[in-house]
């Protein structure tokens, strides 16, 4: 239970900073900043395990350079309301 609330707490500080450091604004509810900080950890996550058996977890910079990735695919997909 304590991982699941860690992730959301992480997630939402994650997802807040990537919306800052983007270029922009970036129009999404307080769920879908958790959501993109989480999916930015991710994919942090495995880019930096780069073929390991193991996953490893990303560095906080790391996750922030996820999220705002997954900021852009998602504009360039027309996601997002901009």
């Amino acid at each position: 239970m304590l991982n699941i609330i860690g992730a959301i707490f992480s997630g939402l500080i994650i997802g807040i900073l990537a919306r800052f450091f983007y270029f922009g604004e970036v129009p999404m509810s307080l769920i879908s900043t958790i959501l993109l900080g989480i999916g930015g950890s991710l994919l942090a996550g495995l880019v930096t395990s780069r073929g390991s058996k193991e996953f490893h977890r990303a560095g906080c910079l790391a996750s922030i350079l996820g999220a705002v990735v997954l900021i852009f695919i998602g504009r360039q997909l027309g996601l997002g309301g901009g």
